[in-house]
Formats: structure tokens, sequence, C-alpha cells
């Protein structure tokens, strides 16, 4: 149930956007993160954007927005001064003055599961999607609890609703062994079995889980509030299997193969730009295609050797179009602005339904002033 009572602050916000796009997803040339703010300020109305202009920021204080989710960072290319007299300086002025925080999310929206180019894989269609470029492994953990039999199906709901046992596309996945578990309480404990001074056997299930490690706390957090025991008796051992990978761009297929100039079309159609322009020859048949959202012109030669038939991104070079075409690869520059903006509406809706899990009424809207940056003559 929605508790209208709740107060959200930023930081709490934050740490929501950070489980969807992990910080440690950056690149290190990156800027993601506060640009911006008071962490602890209260928030009931928040604007995602790509980028932070000024009007982005005029909309925000028109719709009353505490905090600006962006994609592009305020201060990625760093400012010397904060001063009304130059555009940078006067942008940040005017976020401080009216309080409204700005948090951006970029290569670690890029790189996330669900983030970027998740989000422009599957717009356009694609299945079998795997990442174009993997740059890291999630770290896996093993959760080894005992429990006594007659907690053991609430500490194993307790764990699989906090993110634990989590295997592809099976939830709640643990192992139960019984055995004999042995303990004797001390002075000054309060235990919830047993006598102090005396040594106590109890039948206990053993649970066996896997975890992410970044979900780690609010995994054992659930664990300690469900156990009904004083001291929880549990291990954690790092694993060497690999968990989700992220990183930049994806690759897939299409249901069936279509004309280049085809799925230039569907492109368009898609993703309602206003620039698309594509290299290769019209009649080409792809099916198998490569998506990068924003600049991804550089994954070229990857995505070729991954049998990729077209990469689909935006802000292609002259020189690496030139490349592209002699090495017979085909390519759709949509646009970084088109390739990008899809996520925002995705975005929303997770953190819409995350909020509402948790009890809290906020208003998430996206910044309508947007456009691209070109002028069609």
């Amino acid at each position: 149930m929605v508790d209208h009572t709740k107060v959200l602050l930023a930081k709490d916000l934050v740490h929501i956007m950070e489980r969807l796009a992990p910080p440690g997803l950056a690149e290190e040339w990156d800027n993601s993160g506060w640009q911006v703010g008071d962490p602890g300020a209260e928030v009931q109305k928040v604007l995602l954007a790509l980028d932070v202009t000024r009007e982005v920021v005029e909309e925000a204080e028109k719709y009353g927005a505490q905090l600006i989710i962006s994609h592009h960072p305020m201060l990625l290319k760093g400012i010397k001064s904060v001063c009304r007299d130059n555009p940078a300086g006067s942008l940040l002025y005017r976020l401080i003055q009216t309080g409204i925080g700005v948090y951006a999310a970029h290569t670690t929206l890029d790189c996330a599961e669900g983030g970027v180019n998740d989000v422009l894989a599957r717009i356009l269609g694609l299945e079998q999607i795997e990442v174009l470029q993997p740059l890291q492994y999630q770290q896996l953990l093993k959760l080894v609890v005992f429990v006594p039999v007659s907690h053991a199906d609430a500490v194993r709901e307790a764990l699989g609703r906090a993110g634990a046992g989590y295997i592809g596309n099976y939830s709640h996945c643990t192992y139960n062994l019984k055995g004999i578990g042995t303990f004797c309480p001390l002075e000054g404990t309060s235990p919830f079995i047993g006598t102090v001074g005396r040594l106590e056997q109890v039948e206990e299930v053993r649970i066996e889980t896997i975890i992410k490690k970044q979900q780690s706390g609010r995994v054992l957090q659930a664990m300690f509030e469900a156990h009904p025991y004083e001291e929880v008796a549990y291990d954690l051992y790092p694993l060497v299997n690999k968990g989700a990978v992220h990183g930049l761009g994806r690759i897939g297929r299409l249901p069936q193969a279509v004309t280049l100039a085809e799925l230039a079309g569907i492109v368009q159609e898609v993703l309602h730009g206003s620039c698309l322009r594509y290299g290769g020859t019209s009649h080409t048949m792809v099916q198998r295609v490569a998506v990068c959202g924003g600049s991804g012109g550089d994954l070229w030669a990857l995505a070729q050797k991954k049998d990729a038939d077209v990469l689909v991104t935006g802000d292609v070079r002259y020189h690496t179009a030139r490349d592209m075409l002699t090495a017979k690869m085909c390519f759709i520059d949509a646009g970084h602005f088109a390739t990008e903006r899809v996520v925002l509406p995705a975005l929303r809706k997770k953190l819409n339904a995350i909020l509402a899990q948790a009890g809290y009424v906020l208003d998430i809207d996206i910044a309508v002033c947007e456009k691209e940056p070109w002028v069609d003559v």
C-alpha cells in the first residue's frame, strides 16, 4: 500500500538509480554521479532528460522538480568557476539558487542491464541479444545460512524477495540440507531456542543460494530480519562463476532478414529521428544487427568480427564511415539524440515500479523541450 506520508530524499532515489546503473560500470573518463544539489533534500517531483540545458532547467522549474536525472553529465569537461556571466556557471548558479539537484547516469546507464543499449536493441525488435563489448562481469557470492526448520520457509522467502537465488530466468533458487546444529548460550544471551549454560541440539536447515555482491547488504538485512536467532550463523563465499555481463553495445538478430534500406526505414520510424543516414548498398540483406546508443562508430570492427551485417549507432565520423564501407560493413547513423532518448521512458517505468513497491509517491516526468540540435534544411 502506498503511504502518502513517506518522505523520499534525493539520496534515496539516487541509491535506487545506482542499483539500476551501478557506479562501478562508469568508464574512467566519465563523470557519472552527483553534479550539483543536496542529497538530503526531500523529493516529490523528478524530471528525466538527456542533457541539462537552459531549456531543461526552465522546464524543471515550471514542473516543480527538485531533482533532474540526466544521461549526460553537466560537468564532464570540467568547470573552473561558477559565475553568472558565463553559460556553464550561470546554469549551475541557477540550479543552486532554485534548489534543483542534478544526478547523471552516463556510461553507467549505457552499460547496465536494461540500460540504453538493451532498450535500443529491444525497441528495434532484436532477438538473442548479447553484449557487444563486454567490460566486466557481475561478481557472485554463495550465501549459506543455518535456520531452524520452523523458520526455513520464511527465511527462504525473504532471501528471494531481496534478490537472492536468481540464476538466468529462474528466481528463488536454493539448495537445502537438514542437519543438527549445536550451541551453548552463555551468560547475557537471550536465546530463541535453548537455555543459558546448557548445550543444545537443534534440527536445522542449511540453505545455500547465490547473490550478487552489490546486493549483499540488502539480502543480508532481509535474512537477519526473517531469522529468529539472536546470532545468525552464515557464510559468504566468493565464486569464480561469472555473473551477468555488462558492457557497451548489443548485438542480436532480426526475426527475418530485410534490406538495408528497409531497416533504415524501421529505425527511422521507431526512433522518430530527423537526421538519419546510412552507408552501404540499399538492397543488401541484413539480419544480424549491432547497436550502440550515442557515439558508437568505433565499435564497427568488433561488430563485424562478431558477424554483424550492420551497425546502428550515432555520430559516425567521415573517416570511420569510409573505413566501414571499405570493409564492406553497412551502418545506419540514426543520430546521438535519437539512439539514446529511447531509454528515458523505460527508466521512468522502472523507477515507478520500484518506488511503488517501496510505498513511495513520486511524480516522474520526461523533458518535452529536448530535441535534435540539428536544423533540417
